[in-house]
């Protein structure tokens, strides 16, 4: 067998063997095949493509070019998770600990970023002492002990595909489906996982900017797996826009604390549910998309998310406090923003050149040996499709210096449009592939919101004076579905109430803007003037996640109290409520009965005290 006719061969577009694949892929691995022979291979398959089996084929020849990790010793369906790369993309440290904490083992090898794109184990690394260089034993004692653990690749993965992908990149060879799928699955398949669910970023920010090709090499990848007896599935999602808010090491890891909490941006939030009810599904642990959706959604709510990632970073030697402590993690010096020049909406947040103006500032690397900067970055305080005031901060920029703080500046004036009309946000999940069966994208769509039960969403700005409730067109069902999450929510903030000496517990639950929801509970004292309501205590926390989620509003209230009958709040949460509310923000009382009132901050308090009622005269004099 002779390298130069198995190129001939693909050179006519015809069907290569399994025997011919094994021998280039061996023989190049093993130094005997030349990079001018293999170039010529690559160039040949862009443009002839090869068929499914070929794909297939060529994947097992780049596993069995090196180690395969055996996860046999740990109990249980262990479901990997990868994302083909994106700006701000944070879902493995929320996904771990949330489908961990449901008993599902994931042992997840990870890389770093490179590029626009940010690496999971650079975030992860960000949390002090926090290491990834596990081996083998210890990544699997790990997940056998805690279900999780995330490291780099220690072990002789798939070498075939690293000299392959370096020349690939030199030969502009890289844009082939089928050289693409099989360097991603290839790594995905020696790295021994029983499951795998594939996030395939589209758009602006993500390697492939196109639906139809994401699909082609969604559809592609799935066949491998299941061609390799690994159950597969892959989820397309949208990257127009950055995930989430932050962008950078420690902003990204903050953001993961805020979404185990329950408190995270709804895109990510979503996306994690999403990705979440697959690998749930696929490891048995659910009977339907709904049911492991709920159980994930429970995981953030009842804190057993949060505790996972807790004991993970502690077992991977990082400071476990910082999910209670954010000061723990890495702070730039400088931070500053870019404001808005007009009233409008915000239209496009190119997130390419988003992340590029991270990478630039420290947060991400050109070169695979440059060092990085965990503490710089951006926020975006607004999205697409949320209305923005003149003067008022789009994004929040952090810095290491003042120069590269005004750069960063310079540069996102091209990366971000405000118009005058409102726009519409982009669908988040475009497509679902699972083998066998390909759904279209709109049906895929249509059963995507059938099952998160209609997200209500909001783009208002507080004090504006305008709301712009956004709801899924899922017709009245959704919104009771909605508003009734908030009210177990309220009924689960009750039960961690304090109150030794009324015995009357109060539960609040507050929906963000951005899909958040923040609850409270009342916490007496003995002097009783320094009690605080459940109200107070929800709306005080809702303020205090600024730094983490951007400006928010507070778009609808649920209080449940442990009466006879609905109870209204007292004077003083009223009077809050109308301080950090829209008046026309919907607010729910009810008891543990299920007995309802239906009202409105504008309504509990029509004549609330605001500070135009104090005119000059009337202000304190500082200098007596």
């Amino acid at each position: 067998m002779r390298a130069v006719d198995i190129i001939h061969k693909k050179r006519l577009g015809e069907v290569l063997t399994a025997k011919e694949i094994d021998f280039l892929v061996q023989g190049y691995v093993q130094g005997e095949i030349p990079d001018y022979q293999m170039s010529a291979l690559s160039m040949a398959v862009c443009f002839q493509g090869m068929t499914s089996q070929e794909t297939a084929d060529l994947t097992t020849a780049m596993v069995e070019s090196g180690d395969q990790v055996d996860l046999s010793r740990i109990d249980g369906i262990k479901v990997d998770k990868h994302s083909t790369g994106g700006v701000g993309d944070t879902t493995t440290l929320v996904l771990g600990p949330m489908v961990a904490a449901l008993g599902v083992p994931v042992a997840k090898m990870s890389g770093r970023g490179l590029g626009h794109t940010g690496g999971t184990l650079d975030k992860l690394e960000s949390i002090p002492g926090l290491h990834t260089n596990l081996s083998r034993d210890e990544l699997i004692a790990q997940v056998k002990d805690i279900r999780l653990a995330v490291a780099g690749q220690t072990v002789n993965l798939t070498p075939a595909d690293k000299k392959l992908y370096a020349l690939r990149d030199v030969t502009d060879t890289v844009q082939s489906i089928p050289l693409i799928a099989s360097s991603i699955m290839s790594k995905k398949l020696a790295s021994g996982a029983d499951a795998i669910v594939l996030d395939v970023k589209v758009g602006d920010g993500a390697f492939m900017k196109d639906f139809d090709q994401a699909r082609t090499l969604a559809e592609a990848m799935v066949a491998i797996g299941s061609h390799a007896g690994r159950q597969t599935v892959a989820v397309l999602t949208t990257m127009e826009q950055p995930l989430g808010r932050a962008i950078g090491n420690a902003l990204e890891v903050r953001e993961a604390i805020a979404t185990l909490r329950g408190e995270g941006p709804d895109d990510l939030t979503e996306l994690c549910l999403t990705l979440g009810a697959e690998m749930v599904m696929l490891a048995g642990a659910a009977k339907s998309v709904t049911e492991a959706r709920d159980k994930l959604r429970e995981t953030l709510e009842n804190g057993a998310a949060i505790e996972k990632f807790k004991a993970f970073v502690r077992a991977q030697g990082g400071d476990a406090r910082v999910a209670d402590d954010l000061i723990l993690l890495p702070k730039a010096p400088v931070v500053t923003t870019w404001r808005a020049g007009a009233d409008g909406y915000v239209a496009k947040l190119h997130a390419e050149e988003i992340g590029r103006v991270a990478m630039r500032l420290g947060a991400g690397r050109s070169t695979s040996d440059a060092a990085i900067d965990p503490a710089v970055g951006l926020v975006l305080k607004r999205k697409v499709g949320e209305s923005v005031r003149k003067g008022e901060a789009v994004v929040e920029i952090h810095a290491r210096t003042e120069d590269a703080a005004a750069m960063a500046a310079k540069e996102l004036d091209e990366c971000i449009e405000i118009v005058s009309h409102a726009v519409e946000a982009p669908q988040l999940v475009l497509d679902v592939v699972r083998a066998g069966k390909a759904s279209s994208a709109p049906q895929a769509a249509d059963k995507a919101a059938d099952e998160r039960g209609a997200a209500v969403h909001q783009s208002a700005h507080h004090g504006h004076g305008q709301r712009r409730d956004l709801v899924r067109e899922d017709g009245d069902g959704a919104i009771q579905r909605a508003r009734d999450d908030l009210v177990q929510a309220a009924r689960d903030a009750m039960k961690k109430a304090y109150v030794p000496y009324s015995h009357f517990p109060v539960g609040a639950a507050l929906r963000l803007s951005n899909g958040a929801v923040v609850t409270g509970a009342n916490i007496e004292n003995a002097s009783y003037g320094l009690t605080n309501c459940a109200e107070r205590t929800a709306i005080f926390r809702a303020q205090m996640l600024h730094d983490v989620q951007g400006d928010t509003n507070i778009i609808e209230i649920a209080v449940v109290a442990d009466s006879d009958g609905a109870i209204s709040p007292c004077g003083a949460c009223r009077q809050v409520m109308a301080e950090f509310c829209d008046a026309d923000v919907p607010v729910v009382l009810t008891d543990l009965k299920g007995d309802e009132l239906h009202t409105t901050v504008g309504d509990l308090l029509p004549y609330a005290f605001d500070s135009h009622q104090m005119d000059d005269k009337d202000e304190p004099d500082a200098t007596k």
